[in-house]
């Protein structure tokens, strides 16, 4: 185990914390804007925050580095950022649409079916997972539902659209998956949060009501989720799934639900089941399984490959 590659989870895990930890924020930004007004705002703060991280990053790269960017290579960084754009665009917003609808466990439960989606769209797409793997799936998604569903589980309208949710963060991951390794992660980050503040802000004038006054009222968590839970939580998932299996880090990203319940827990009081600390429990157990080395696989090194993959982890 001396050589296992624990750089892109850790990255993946702060993307995690970070997002769980900003719910307060985005449920404080609810009492003063709109949905689509905050994630219009949120994503555009976002996009502005990268700028000069762009511009610093640039400059401590050298000259070989800069000559490599060839225009085909600009083609596909703007593609990728314009894809991501669009589908994270589409997922937050149908997840906010969802919520006024529904219970919030309900909502975080359905949101992370996507952790199934994502192995499914896999075997599709030729990137298989091994049974490690699957099994860690099915137990998170027991976890999951110990952890968010409370009460009797039935359809609801709302439903509908955050399973629409789930797919498309799916997509996403996916998007991300075949984008990264082939392009300047903070760039594509960058282009993502423009074209879904642009977006977001299209569909915000034409069903919302904007006012500056009340988006000035709420621009602390607004501040918070752009630059946190959208800049850099965001760009460290691009970062993180570069070159690393897409269902380990859907695994790995899911953790945002149990940092969210324990962040209530510590900072703001909230109590914890039984129930809900062994759905927690649940969770922890699943990622680390997918994690964990198989027989005969060498750690450390990259088992997630574009040409000729027979089995992933």
């Amino acid at each position: 185990m001396r050589n296992f590659n624990w750089k892109n989870p850790a990255i993946l895990m702060l993307a995690a914390f970070i997002w769980g930890s900003a719910f307060v924020a985005q449920s404080v930004g609810m009492d003063y804007v709109e949905p689509l007004t905050f994630n219009s705002v949120r994503s555009i703060v976002g996009g502005i925050v990268l700028i000069p991280c762009i511009f610093l990053l640039e400059k401590l790269k050298s000259p070989e580095e800069r000559g490599k960017e060839s225009v085909g290579n600009k083609k596909t960084l703007l593609t990728g950022g314009l894809c991501c754009g669009v589908i994270l665009c589409l997922a937050t917003n149908l997840q906010q649409i969802g919520i006024v609808t529904t219970s919030v466990g309900k909502a975080g439960f359905l949101t992370a079916i996507y952790i199934v989606i994502v192995p499914v769209l896999g075997i599709f797409l030729k990137r298989p997972c091994g049974p490690k793997v699957w099994l860690g799936v099915l137990i998170a998604l027991v976890g999951f539902y110990l952890l968010c569903m409370t009460g009797g589980f039935s359809l609801e309208e709302g439903d509908v659209y955050l399973l629409a949710c789930a797919l498309l963060f799916s997509c996403h991951i996916l998007v991300i998956d075949h984008f990264s390794p082939m392009v300047d992660g903070v760039k594509m980050s960058c282009i993502q949060f423009f074209t879904c503040g642009v977006l977001s802000a299209i569909a915000m004038f034409l069903t919302e009501t904007p006012q500056i006054d009340h988006i000035l009222a709420a621009w602390q968590p607004i501040l918070y989720a752009g630059v946190l839970s959208s800049g850099v939580a965001y760009t460290l998932q691009i970062v993180g799934q570069k070159n690393y299996n897409p269902t380990v880090a859907t695994l790995l990203l899911s953790l945002e639900s149990v940092f969210s319940v324990l962040t209530g827990w510590v900072v703001l009081g909230q109590t914890l089941s039984a129930r809900e600390l062994s759905g927690c429990a649940l969770i922890f157990v699943a990622v680390v399984l997918a994690q964990l080395p198989s027989a005969g696989e060498k750690t450390g090194r990259a088992v997630w490959k574009r040409k000729g993959i027979k089995h992933v982890q």
